[in-house]
Order: C-alpha cells, then structure tokens, then sequence
C-alpha cells in the first residue's frame, strides 16, 4: 500500500521559514481528491491547517496560519508543499499530511503520514 512519507521538518528560530513535503512511497493508482496538513501536539486535538481539494487544488487555510502559509500541490509528482514562513512558537507541532480519495466534501482523509516535528523556538 502506497504510504505518505512527510519531509522537511526541523527546529527555527521564530520569524524563520520551513518547507514540509509530503510525497507517496509509490506511485498512486488513484490521485488523491483532496490532500491536507494538519498538526498536533501531545494531549491537544490535531488542528488542521491547510488543504486542497480537486483537480484546481483549491486552498484553503486555518485563520490563525492564513498570510503565513502556502500549501501546493505538485500534480507531476504527486508531491504536497506546506511553505512555511514567519513561523511562530506557537506553530511548534508534529505536522502530518493526509490524502482523500473518495468523491465526498468536506474531505474524507482516509491515508495519513506519520509526521515530522517542527519546533519553533529561540
């Protein structure tokens, strides 16, 4: 089974930028519909954060990341971005990326990665 392997996190100093990936160990059989990231940290609810949906990877954002954040798609290599700038202390989290296949609003994620750390901090 094809698993969503994210890339890219680490430790910044708060103003600074990071840049997740998020990219399928094979290729799919069928592109996902929708993609999303979400974050979590230990005893809170994951929160997402970004996400695209359909072919036009229409975006969308959580209000406390939106100016801040880019998500974007690669559709030649399946690839999902989160450009990360001005990050915050407050954006420390593990962020995981998530994948929706079936023709359903809001997305139904039915694959989900296994997170990467990011730590914003000085």
């Amino acid at each position: 089974q094809v698993q969503l392997v994210e890339t890219g996190g680490g430790s910044v100093e708060p103003g600074g930028s990071l840049r997740l990936a998020c990219s399928p160990s094979s290729k799919y059989t069928t592109r996902p519909l929708c993609m999303g990231w979400f974050r979590q940290n230990p005893g809170q609810a994951r929160e997402p954060v970004a996400s695209v949906y359909g072919s036009n990877n229409q975006p969308d954002y959580a209000s406390s990341v939106k100016g801040r954040f880019t998500i974007s798609r690669d559709n030649a290599n399946d690839t999902l971005y989160l450009q990360m700038n001005n990050l915050k202390s407050e954006d420390t989290a593990i962020y995981s990326c998530a994948a929706g296949f079936a023709r359903a609003w809001p997305c139904y994620y039915e694959k989900w990665g296994q997170g990467t750390q990011v730590t914003v901090s000085s």
